[in-house]
């Protein structure tokens, strides 16, 4: 049985029963209403798992754990009384469900979060009653899988991270410079091609080191499927990435067609095998346009979201400046430049989409030569261009780098692993405000939600995943989901001790989080070069 408080995130508002405790046993039952089949299933699924009880379906009232809709509640949001004579959980909707069940499992223990029993374990819920809701309708999570890939079975496990942690978008970058990793049937080179590279940077850009193997992989159209199926399950929409203009060097490579022909010999680039900003991006043609139209018919089969990413960040114009097809179709188009050029861009992609009911959502580069229409902003470089999208009316996630990239290192000391960027603490994420000041109450409604980005240039497998991602996912956890102070005025201290349980839950899932005193010796790089940032980061 875990402590009342130990809860992450923190729920909306508690109240301790009268006293006592409701224990799950053998004759436990499962008693799903209209509408709760599916966290019923999970519930017999993983709880059953842990506990090692069949939690059977039933009909109550008594030893049973009753599940039940109130639309009263409001979206996502959920009830769970816990009395000695059984637990009663209601939702607003199946989600606000689902994430009352992660609060159930998290009140059981630690323990609750292994696949099979202790033994003489017993399963006591405290007498409680828990009303909760999000503050934020997206709280999501951007998983890199292009610049390392990142096999099907860990995506899935991280969907059931993500659910723990009552997060609900997985943005799934899927396409850049260092591999594409999503079949496209119609475009077979894309991953028979751009899926692999020959060898990889080990480190930052500037390290010396190399890794001298071929590194690669993709998914198939079934493993989309499967992908998106299980995070259906889980309540979590998966919003996929296929980045355009700029990032495209595994696509130029398989298809060189779509280089700029005309400046540099697409025919010799290879898929990239270092980090950074490539210079090649796509020709501005209607083959390229044509191209990725038929790229994104089949991504819209596989993924029913409402937004589509397009990526549209870091896309140099150098070979547009010296393309004469590029300058023809600036000439043609009545632009005044390069920038107006990837707007044009990413304004068809926007109407394309449109057309088809599903909105656009791109970095925050595309406000540069004019915001498209209807467009919706994923704001990184700082809160600059969230707050302008808002006040134009666009809506915004925010994600700013020197905030919630958490690639950015989580200490100074001279042990962390290949450090990048600024330090950014388990304490600095838990004071991140998604919500910059400057904005009206109008204009913060368009702030529709907040992620934290996990870029995998210097993360070269599960460990350093874990490591990077974890604990700081669960502070941003509870900042998406629960309405807290001011930053100065959030109670770090507390939630700390709340991570002292937290951290029990993580090691019963298998994460190689980043312990509070510091890198294990196997979680440390030394000698791999990275580019550590001193001094406080920006907060604009």
């Amino acid at each position: 049985m875990s402590d009342l408080s130990d809860v992450i995130p923190q729920p909306r508002r508690t109240t301790s029963g009268a006293g006592g405790f409701f224990e799950l046993g053998p004759a436990t039952e499962v008693v799903a209403g209209d509408g709760t089949e599916r966290t019923a299933r999970w519930l017999r699924a993983e709880v059953g798992a842990a506990t090692g009880l069949q939690l059977a379906p039933g009909t109550g009232p008594g030893d049973a754990v009753t599940l039940s809709l109130d639309g009263a509640l409001g979206p996502e949001g959920y009830r769970l009384d816990v009395e000695p004579t059984g637990v009663r959980l209601a939702g607003g909707d199946p989600a606000g469900l689902f994430w009352g069940a992660q609060t159930l499992r998290q009140l059981l223990g630690p323990d609750a979060f292994r696949r099979a029993p202790l033994p003489g374990r017993r399963w006591r819920l405290p007498a409680i009653r828990i009303e909760d809701g999000p503050r934020f309708g997206w709280r999501g999570l951007m998983l890199d899988v292009a610049r390392h890939f990142m096999p099907k079975e860990g995506v899935l496990r991280y969907l059931d991270l993500m659910a723990a942690h009552k997060l609900n978008v997985l943005h799934f970058h899927l396409t850049d410079d260092q591999g594409w990793r999503i079949e496209i049937k119609r475009h077979p080179r894309l991953t028979e091609v751009g899926s692999w590279r020959s060898r990889t940077k080990f480190g930052h850009r500037a390290s010396p080191l190399w890794e001298d193997k071929p590194h690669g992989g993709h998914y198939t159209q079934d493993d989309i499927r499967e992908i998106v199926a299980y995070a259906a399950e889980r309540h979590i929409t998966v919003v996929p990435e296929i980045d355009v203009p700029g990032h495209s060097q595994a696509a130029i490579a398989a298809y060189p067609e779509l280089g700029n022909t005309d400046v540099v010999d697409t025919g010799a680039l290879s898929v990239w095998d270092t980090w950074g900003v490539s210079p090649n991006v796509l020709a501005p043609t209607d083959h390229t346009l044509r191209f990725y139209e038929g790229v994104f018919e089949e991504v819209l089969e596989l993924f029913p979201s409402e937004f589509i990413h397009i990526g549209g960040d870091e896309c140099p114009k150098e070979q547009w400046r010296r393309s004469a097809t590029a300058q023809a179709r600036i000439e043609e188009l009545a632009l005044a430049d390069e920038d107006e050029l990837q707007s044009w861009f990413i304004q068809h992609f926007d109407t394309w989409l449109a057309e088809r009911g599903r909105r656009l959502i791109g970095w925050d580069e595309i406000l540069e030569g004019g915001l498209a229409k209807g467009a919706a902003v994923s704001s990184w470089r700082g809160y600059a261009g969230g707050i302008a999208a808002a006040r134009a009316g666009h809506d915004v996630v925010m994600c700013p780098e020197q905030q919630v990239y958490l690639d950015h290192r989580q200490h100074a000391g001279e042990d962390e692993p290949v450090p990048i960027g600024f330090v950014r603490t388990l304490e600095d994420v838990y004071r991140f405000e998604p919500v910059p000041a400057e904005l009206t109450s109008h204009e913060a409604e368009h702030v529709i939600g907040t992620q934290a980005n996990v870029w995998t240039e210097v993360m070269e497998n599960q460990q350093r995943v874990d490591y990077q991602t974890f604990p700081r996912l669960a502070a941003f956890a509870e900042v998406s989901w629960s309405t807290l102070p001011a930053p100065g005025e959030r109670d770090f201290d507390a939630f700390e001790r709340r991570m002292a349980a937290h951290y029990r839950r993580l090691d019963a899932l298998g994460v190689a989080y980043r312990p509070p005193g510091g890198p294990l010796p196997w979680q440390r790089r030394p000698g791999v070069l990275g580019r550590p940032i001193d001094g406080p980061p920006p907060n604009k």
